[in-house]
């Protein structure tokens, strides 16, 4: 007899196996069986909740979408000022809860998804327009709204290929990576508004 109220814990599981998975033997190298044996579940069960392994990846993307999600809103419950936010919007995408060797291992079998799989592609475009929506909104209270769109992009831009190469080049350093793009905002900030 099944036990009531187990799906979602059996769920979550199975995602943070997954994401584990992923870190230490490569998206190609995976398989259902292996991800529930981490998670401590039949291969039956992990079918049964999520199809396949395919599936399994967007719920795992859903997942940590919505943990960003969270830590975005955590770090900008207390921003006071347009600036603070953009920090904030930094922050968030390089916290340690973010910016650890499984998620970005996940994270990064997100992107290659995402080359060929309708759906992984859209959930990377909720991403990417949350991301820039963020930082626009911030954004115009400093600069016109025209310079504001172009420096949502490049920030936006910025932190994807900073968290990607940063994260490929050894031990994560989130603290280095946030700082680098906090450099790079004050750049542009400055050449369009000298006075922020």
């Amino acid at each position: 007899m099944p036990r009531i109220g187990m799906e979602p814990v059996r769920r979550k599981a199975l995602i943070d196996a997954a994401i584990e998975a992923i870190h230490q033997e490569g998206m190609a190298h995976i398989t259902m069986g292996t991800i529930a044996k981490r998670a401590g579940v039949s291969a039956g069960l992990a079918h049964h909740y999520f199809g396949g392994k395919d599936k399994l990846l967007l719920a795992t993307m859903r997942h940590l979408l919505s943990e960003l999600g969270e830590e975005m809103q955590r770090c900008l419950k207390n921003a006071a000022t347009p600036r603070a936010r953009i920090s904030a919007i930094i922050a968030g995408n390089f916290s340690a809860a973010q910016f650890r060797p499984a998620v970005i291992s996940a994270w990064l079998a997100f992107y290659e998804a995402a080359q060929t799989e309708p759906e992984a592609r859209r959930l990377l475009r909720v991403y990417t327009r949350r991301l820039e929506s963020n930082l626009l909104h911030a954004l115009q209270e400093l600069v016109a709204r025209e310079e504001a769109v172009r420096i949502a992009e490049t920030v936006a831009s910025l932190i994807d290929g900073v968290w990607i190469r940063r994260s490929l080049a050894g031990p994560a350093d989130p603290d280095g990576a946030a700082a680098l793009l906090e450099d790079a905002v004050d750049a542009l900030l400055l050449r369009k508004h000298p006075h922020a």
